[in-house]
């Protein structure tokens, strides 16, 4: 049955608190996709809180001066040799590039045309989680999925092309909520939402095409995290009748705690994984937050902190190493850069950086790399094609056997370089566009020619706060105290609108109030998106007294 939308639906306990996109709530919120949604929250969401917990507790003990190991109760399964992961699922064979992006029609069918080996479409750090870019996204996916995706804008026919990109989708990560959807009168998990409704609407067409259920699993921090995702995907393929480890999913490893949990989260989805990914950009940022509390963990500009700096490198020979000792794909990170249209110079200096990113992560061994812009495919391909003859290599015959990592090479912040004015100013100014543009529902920006998106915030917004709490001094000794950054925003917040188009002023007010707080708290938050959620529900329709606000 297709319904209406209006906030009281006909499963018991489940409300629809938005009018957004109608159409596509029409679509989407079936009796049996809502009935589906319900059977998840009410089995699994106790689950998810009692790990949220568990997070915070873990991080009064880095707090508290306990530094961060490998687990001695899961000693037994990192030193195991026997047991491997699922084989690769069809169509994962070859993952020598995937292109990312958001979930907007235009982008679905570029990224899928991009000749890209797959597409991973992104409702997670890429997309401003409004409740209409959520719904119109799914969608957008469902008719991909079908081929019924063609339309034209301004002209121009945007058409599928005959062997598009496989398809792999990233929900939202544990720590947020879908304030639109309510059961039970409490919100339902970002990460279920997406993932159900995805999965409900598509698992049986993806397979009766030759693929399956495909995902990226985000933010994760601890093995447990990914047994709760594991009971979930059994839970699901039960629910709609399709054969267990069906599904696949590759884990981002962009937590600090996850660096020393890989083997066991590849245990963990053992039966349904795909393999590890560097998520370079959150891994900084979760570096930062981890170790608040560690004066000796002051990083310099976030343009110093690069792939082969200490705590870096170590991170991603040893996600290497894991994956292929458990036969799975190690993928690459992103490289931010996109293209300069109108300075070849310029332009050959970003795509040089590329280049050399690429063929340093095939060389290590990764098995495959992302790009943010179909432009980049030609180079990434040909330097992958150059240096990985298979579809892979970790069937998986790179192992790795030379690399030793320990506690303290995952930990070490020898990082050369300094803090200086232009990295502050450019702290500053990424912060506040990104912010004003994704409070404007816009979560991919392009800025100084690079990609940004809401981890690449994110590292802005703690190294600010780390260099305030820690009383750090620019290269020309002066102090970077709460007045100094309080006069580059009052500076830089007013030239927002001319770099970031569409930024409305109030957005980019709310942005500038939103970093002051934050330079002054005894700790940052968690995530940015999870403070400012209340403004996109707000503007959705869901009463503001169910909302907290972070200013």
């Amino acid at each position: 049955m297709v319904r209406t939308t209006s906030p009281h639906t006909m499963i018991k306990g489940v409300k629809i608190q938005s009018q957004a996109a109608p159409q596509a709530q029409a679509e989407l919120f079936t009796d049996g996709a809502l009935e589906f949604l319900a059977a998840l929250h009410r089995t699994f969401e106790s689950t998810r809180q009692s790990l949220l917990v568990a997070r915070e507790e873990a991080q009064r003990r880095y707090d508290s001066g306990v530094s961060l190991d490998f687990a001695p109760e899961t000693a037994n399964i990192r030193a195991e040799p026997s047991w491997h992961c699922a084989p690769p699922a069809p169509g994962l064979e070859d993952r020598r590039v995937e292109i990312t992006g958001p979930t907007d029609r235009k982008m679905v069918i570029n990224a899928l045309n991009s000749g890209a080996k797959t597409f991973m479409a992104d409702f997670e750090d890429s997309s401003s989680p409004t409740f209409a870019n959520m719904i119109n996204g799914q969608i957008n996916l469902r008719d991909a999925i079908r081929r019924n995706i063609d339309f034209e804008s301004n002209g121009k026919q945007y058409k599928l092309s005959a062997q598009p990109a496989v398809l792999i989708v990233r929900p939202r990560g544990w720590h947020l909520d879908e304030p639109r959807v309510t059961i039970d009168n409490a919100p339902i998990s970002g990460s279920i939402f997406d993932f159900a409704l995805f999965f409900y609407h598509n698992a049986k067409e993806l397979v009766k095409a030759g693929r399956g259920p495909y995902f990226y699993l985000p933010k994760m921090e601890h093995y447990l995290e990914a047994r709760l995702w594991n009971d979930i995907f059994l839970f699901s393929q039960s629910y709609i009748g399709m054969p267990h480890n069906t599904i696949r999913a590759t884990v981002l490893i962009e937590t600090l705690p996850a660096a020393f949990q890989m083997e066991e989260i590849l245990f963990e989805l053992r039966n349904h994984s795909s393999g590890l990914n560097c998520g370079r950009w959150d891994y900084i940022f979760s570096f930062i937050k981890k170790r608040r509390a560690d004066r000796g963990a002051v990083l310099p500009d976030r343009k110093d902190v690069t792939m082969t700096v200490g705590f870096m490198d170590a991170y991603v020979k040893l996600l290497i190493q894991t994956c292929h000792r458990r036969k799975v794909a190690a993928m690459g990170g992103m490289s931010a850069q996109i293209p300069i249209k109108d300075d070849a110079k310029a332009n050959e200096v970003a795509m040089a950086k590329v280049r050399a990113d690429k063929l340093r992560e095939v060389t290590a061994g990764h098995d495959g790399t992302w790009i943010a812009h179909p432009l980049i495919n030609q180079i990434a391909r040909q330097i992958f094609d150059e240096n990985m003859l298979g579809p892979n290599q970790a069937c998986y015959h790179v192992l790795r056997q030379d690399v030793k990592v320990a506690a303290a090479d995952l930990l070490n912040t020898k990082v050369p370089g300094q803090i200086t004015e232009d990295g502050v100013r450019e702290n500053v100014s990424t912060s506040l566009a990104y912010t004003s543009a994704w409070i404007g529902g816009n979560g991919c920006i392009p800025l100084n020619y690079l990609m940004e998106d809401a981890a690449t915030a994110e590292i802005t917004r703690v190294q600010l706060w780390q260099w305030v709490h820690y009383g750090a001094r620019l290269d020309n000794g002066l102090p970077i105290t709460l007045e100094y950054i309080d006069s580059l925003i009052k500076e830089l917040a007013p030239g927002i609108k001319k770099i970031v188009a569409g930024v409305k002023e109030e957005n980019v007010d709310v942005a500038a109030e939103y970093l002051k707080a934050q330079v002054r708290k005894q700790w940052p938050s968690e995530f940015l998106t999870s403070d400012l959620m209340p403004y996109l529900a707000i503007a959705d329709g869901v009463d503001p007294k169910y909302q907290k606000s972070a200013l």
